[in-house]
């Protein structure tokens, strides 16, 4: 992201490598999956249970995404049996602080964003039935 050339501009434009990276490393599985390794470090199986909802197929992904991005590792650890495991890295645990600024902004503005959506869904209501 880059703030427009003119210094009193509030204006942003987010380039193409910029909006790639924060599809990469903000969507819904990648959000879970820092949640769960920001308190330890934990193997493919032990994500799986603690996100239920996300597929074998969509966590492999996720954690692929996230380890080419530099946020996380993949350790091999020398063990009978070999054990895998992912960890967040010193990068990935700059994400945290505005992670947290955009969680707390959306706490904040919750309220008036469901207020946008109701009169949204009542206006389109409004209109769909007129159509009838």
């Amino acid at each position: 992201m880059t703030i427009a050339s003119h210094p009193h501009s509030s204006r942003f434009e987010i380039s193409a490598p910029h909006r790639e990276l924060l599809d990469q490393v903000l969507d819904k599985w990648s959000l879970d999956v820092l949640n769960e390794l920001c308190e330890r470090p934990m193997r493919f199986s032990e994500l799986r249970r603690a996100i239920p909802a996300v597929s074998q197929k969509s966590l492999t992904a996720t954690l692929r995404r996230l380890e080419r991005n530099g946020i996380l590792e993949r350790v091999v650890v020398s063990t009978r049996p070999v054990v895998v495991e992912y960890r967040i890295t010193p990068l990935g645990k700059t994400l945290r602080p505005p992670v947290d600024a955009i969680l707390a902004w959306a706490t904040e503005q919750l309220p008036l964003i469901e207020a946008a959506q109701d009169r949204f869904d009542d206006d389109l209501d409004a209109r769909v039935s007129g159509f009838r």
